[in-house]
């Protein structure tokens, strides 16, 4: 259905097709900030609840045809993938702790850093290797464990430290010239990777500084703590092999990979043993269950929600009436952030809107540096909100705290769509917002 754009979809057919998404949001999102605790109702649970009323709704097939659409949608390759990502992931974050390499980096960053500047720091750190890398993934795996280790020793809020990795993350994804985003957008609109960087920096560089003063505002004054104990600078081989291999750009999974195979060989040079570090290995990959479950139902939900026009029937009401220079930019940050929202993957939200934006820049004179540039920063601000995308599913995980936890301390985001709907409404930066010819269809 979603793959015929002649179809017209009826508002009943469309709302109902989208309707595990609202089932979804009203069970964790509304319910859990009604009764004001986001660890009451756990995401698995509101994920089982929206899944089961997606397969209910998708007419048409026999229920065996439904569940093959659902476990389709939950096994494409790059779900698996990110189903690796996790368990090396866990597997590198439980060697590394027990070792004591956590710990050791920790006391370095403290003897190092003020604690007025530690939150400043992780933030621009996680800026600087995720423009390096051009993944947000990769930044959350190399610094979420060093974040929440440093708010546990320092006594402070885990969440508030995990938030401005996760901000700095989103930051580079959006601006790195390797990033799958940038590539997307600037391949769908047609125009080149550096004029798309120019225009995404008028709007994420006054984010960038805005949040990072005010980490520095809210963190100022903050008691000193007392210094710890030295550890063997050895200890810290492990994180400093996976930030540089990131840095390099090396495959995330080669990284992890790198990651724990120096961790074990310094665990035995400190004394431990191959038993205790496959012990080690195992309790970090069982503590990922949890997050492959959600990522597997998530994503079964949202292939169901395709497949029954969901998206489609969004595509449809929001290009029916635009006008204006205004209205066409504003539109296609729309689009791709409800389809963001549906999907919980920007580059296949900027992918399956990219063709329809190019054509709406086209007969609006939108200049396609900015509907790339909309196209990018809109799918992130939405995948860095939402609690059920990747990259806050791995960083909660990681820290232990609940997914939805580091929500009021995503200042980035934030900063980044009041600069996304100003550079709309006062079309800048003016080079790339100025009306060009609209192309006329013959």
């Amino acid at each position: 259905m979603d793959n015929n754009k002649n179809i017209r979809i009826s508002t009943g057919k469309g709302l109902l097709a989208i309707s595990p998404m609202l089932v979804f949001l009203l069970l964790y999102v509304a319910v859990s900030a009604a009764i004001g605790d986001f660890y009451k109702i756990p995401i698995s649970v509101a994920l089982l609840a929206a899944s089961m009323w997606a397969i209910l709704i998708c007419r048409g097939i026999p229920l065996k045809e439904r569940i093959e659409v659902f476990s389709g949608a939950a096994a494409k390759s790059d779900i698996l993938y990110m189903i690796w990502i996790f368990i090396l992931a866990g597997a590198f974050a439980s060697v590394a702790k027990e070792i004591g390499a956590v710990d050791a980096t920790v006391g370095f960053t403290l003897r190092v850093f003020p604690s007025d500047f530690i939150v400043p720091t992780l933030f621009v750190a996680s800026c600087f290797i995720s423009f390096s890398i051009g993944t947000s993934v990769g930044t959350v795996v190399a610094l979420t464990p060093l974040a929440a280790e440093l708010a546990s020793t320092s006594g402070a809020n885990v969440p508030f430290f995990v938030a401005a990795v996760l901000g700095g993350a989103f930051f580079g994804d959006n601006l790195s010239f390797i990033s799958d985003t940038t590539i997307a957008a600037t391949r769908s609109q047609g125009c080149r990777m550096q004029d798309k960087f120019k225009v995404n920096l008028w709007l994420a560089l006054p984010a960038a500084v805005a949040t990072l003063c005010g980490y520095v505002l809210l963190t100022h004054g903050s008691p000193e703590l007392p210094q710890p104990e030295h550890a063997s600078g050895w200890l810290m081989l492990p994180y400093l092999v996976v930030i540089a291999a990131a840095v390099a750009g090396v495959n995330v999974t080669l990284v992890l990979t790198a990651g724990i195979g120096c961790a074990v060989a310094v665990g035995i040079a400190h004394g431990a043993d191959v038993i205790s570090m496959a012990g080690y290995m195992g309790k970090g990959i069982e503590g990922m269950g949890e997050l492959i479950i959600i990522t597997l139902l998530a994503s079964g939900m949202l292939g169901v929600i395709k497949h029954c026009g969901g998206i489609s029937y969004i595509l449809q009401v929001l290009t029916a009436r635009i006008s204006g220079l205004r209205g066409a930019q504003a539109i296609i940050a729309l689009l791709v952030g409800l389809v963001n929202l549906c999907t919980a993957n920007n580059t296949v939200a900027i992918i399956t809107v990219g063709g329809l934006s190019r054509d709406i820049s086209r007969r609006f004179g939108v200049d396609p540096r900015k509907s790339a540039s909309l196209l990018d920063s809109a799918s992130c601000v939405v995948q860095c909100l939402i609690p059920y995308g990747a990259q806050t599913l791995l960083a909660t995980s990681l820290a232990g705290i609940s997914p939805a936890a580091p929500f009021p301390y995503l200042y980035y985001p934030w900063a980044l769509c009041l600069t996304l709907i100003l550079s709309i409404v006062f079309l800048f930066p003016r080079r790339y917002s100025a009306k060009r010819k609209p192309h006329t269809r013959h």
